[in-house]
């Protein structure tokens, strides 16, 4: 076993030997450094949060800005709806219950438990839209701070991990050479 350790040293240390031997090429660091502010996805956060899409506009993602006020808006739009709908037929279901004629021909056809059945369904339809505003306004908030978050990683090309093997003997009298490198 100890033999096997010592050719393989031997190996590996001739061959980075031999593989100092040839030009070394020096690349100068192009990439610049950014100032990472911890506060960032805070910040964008609590902007969502007092207005929704603010959030957005603080990271500079201004495309999400009608995916934000679409969702919130067509959930709001439907709230309101949901709940005119259901006073309409709550009023109708309370007047006749008082023994009043009712105003309109369509919901004078309906009888008491058609009326009670639609008012639960506007009531039900209202509550969840109103769940989905604010699953909307949450979701906005969430994006906001994760993409402020991911917005200051480094994605450039040179921090990819790339082992390369060479076998070339330009540079070697031996005609034989073996090199390990990895870029970072």
């Amino acid at each position: 076993m100890q033999y096997q350790f010592i050719v393989l040293f031997l190996f590996f240390g001739l061959t980075s030997a031999f593989a100092q031997e040839g030009k070394q090429i020096v690349v100068n660091d192009t990439l610049k450094s950014q100032e990472i502010d911890p506060l960032r996805p805070a910040k964008a956060a609590f902007y969502s949060a007092i207005f929704p899409g603010l959030g957005q506009i603080y990271n500079k993602k201004y495309w999400k800005l009608p995916l934000v006020y679409g969702a919130i808006g067509t959930s709001t739009y439907f709230y309101i709806d949901s709940q005119k709908n259901y006073n309409i037929y709550r009023n109708e279901y309370k007047s006749r219950l008082a023994g009043s004629a009712s105003s309109s021909e369509y919901l004078a056809n309906l009888s008491e438990s058609q009326l009670v059945s639609a008012q639960k369904q506007f009531q039900r339809n209202r509550d969840l839209s109103a769940l989905f505003i604010v699953g909307f306004y949450v979701l906005n908030i969430i994006d906001a701070n994760i993409d402020a978050a991911l917005s200051q990683f480094n994605v450039s090309e040179k921090l990819a991990f790339k082992p390369s093997v060479n076998f070339k003997s330009e540079n070697m009298q031996s005609g034989f050479g073996f090199a390990c490198t990895y870029s970072f």
